[in-house]
């Protein structure tokens, strides 16, 4: 377990564009609130494993009310979820949350009709307001807009913007160049 809270420290300061150095790690560990937050859930995540319900509804009940976030005990979380502003972000059910994902405040990843929770792979930024509904899988490095409303999928490398959202191929990314043709 202590391995994955280091491997946790050094992945949020890649999320969060930091150097990921020792120092840096140490220095998220002990001066944010998205890094205690992502400890709480881990041990969460043991007393559920552990079969300890207890533990997990307790830890459940701090989260919210210290931090102001909510995550269901069945929610997968990937090393290094950065949660730059905490407050308001809910993720409910069985959402698998990857590797790296910024999460920018008052965001909602869940359900409408119970019809099953998304997937958001890793490096995807998440605009502050967003909501992210159904089951939808969100692709690797994608950008949600602030406020949207996401309830389609995501390409990897796409940006979701607008209610409900429209999906844009990113393009802050180079393109692949065309293949060279040899002459002969």
């Amino acid at each position: 377990m202590f391995g994955r809270l280091w491997k946790d420290a050094v992945e949020m300061a890649r999320a969060a564009k930091v150097e990921p150095s020792a120092k840096s790690a140490v220095k998220l560990m002990l001066s944010t609130d998205s890094y205690r937050i992502l400890f709480l859930n881990r041990i969460r995540e043991a007393a559920h494993r552990w079969h300890i319900p207890l533990v997990n509804h307790l830890l459940r009940v701090a989260q919210t009310a210290v931090f102001g976030i909510e995550i269901d005990r069945d929610v997968e979380m990937g090393e290094g979820v950065y949660l730059v502003h905490p407050l308001g972000v809910v993720i409910g059910g069985d959402s698998k949350i990857g590797a790296r994902v910024r999460f920018y405040g008052n965001n909602t990843v869940g359900t409408v009709h119970d019809d099953g929770y998304p997937v958001v792979e890793e490096d995807v930024w998440i605009g502050a307001g967003a909501r992210i509904l159904g089951p939808i899988r969100v692709g690797a490095r994608s950008r949600i807009g602030a406020n949207a409303v996401v309830l389609t999928d995501v390409p990897p490398d796409h940006v979701a913007v607008g209610v409900p959202a429209k999906i844009h191929p990113r393009k802050d990314l180079a393109p692949f160049p065309a293949p060279v043709k040899e002459s002969a």
